[in-house]
């Protein structure tokens, strides 16, 4: 990784900027992942960031959550568009029992899976199309992949900021512990959402009740 982050390094910071998102979007978009994960650019970015490359961690940090949450968003499109063809794909021929795998994590754990996938570099890849594959609503979609977008966006930023030269350590042992902590934070916030919604429709019920013949 060496190589890279002296490509990085010469480039100017608004091309920095848009390398790094273009990472993190074409990953989510196009399955582009398997080449570079996304969190691999996002940890050069903030590592740059650091060695103050004419890179402001703050307009990285907001160009990776945007990028992430755009690029979720496309896969998704995509998925919905085209069905379960595009996993018939040459990129994709070779990852079958994985695909299977995160298909069975969206049907036990329904947008949640969205959440966490963010987290894992192949589910990261494959959830927003696989999501658009199970016509999960693009509303809930999008909440949850906004809320792994904003997690994760942030979490590797500050990661590579902190790390500096010594991110290739870090990048691993840091990144689940750091998912689980915020992601715990958020899911609990997620879970008096989902309470309130599930008392609401039998309120819902009781009240057309009267009005049926």
């Amino acid at each position: 990784m060496n190589s890279v982050t002296s490509w990085l390094a010469g480039l100017s910071g608004p091309v920095i900027y848009a390398v790094v998102a273009a990472m993190v979007f074409f990953e989510d978009a196009l399955f582009f992942g398997f080449v570079l994960p996304g969190e691999t650019a996002v940890v050069l970015g903030g590592v740059l960031a650091n060695r103050h490359h004419g890179v402001s961690v703050y307009w990285l940090a907001l160009a990776v959550v945007i990028a992430a949450i755009a690029g979720d968003s496309v896969g998704y499109e995509i998925g919905h568009h085209f069905g379960p063809r595009i996993l018939a794909t040459r990129p994709l021929r070779g990852h079958q029992d994985r695909i299977g795998a995160a298909q069975d994590t969206i049907r036990r754990r329904g947008p949640i899976a969205v959440f966490f996938g963010r987290f894992i570099a192949f589910f990261r890849a494959m959830m927003p199309a696989l999501a658009g594959i199970s016509h999960m609503p693009y509303r809930t979609f999008l909440l949850f992949n906004a809320l792994g977008g904003l997690t994760w966006g942030l979490g590797f930023t500050l990661v590579g900021y902190f790390a500096g030269s010594a991110y290739t350590q870090v990048e691993h042992t840091v990144g689940t512990a750091l998912a689980l902590v915020i992601a715990g934070l958020v899911v609990v916030a997620l879970v008096v959402w989902h309470l309130r919604r599930r008392r609401a429709r039998p309120d819902a019920g009781e009240t057309n009740g009267p009005d049926e013949p």
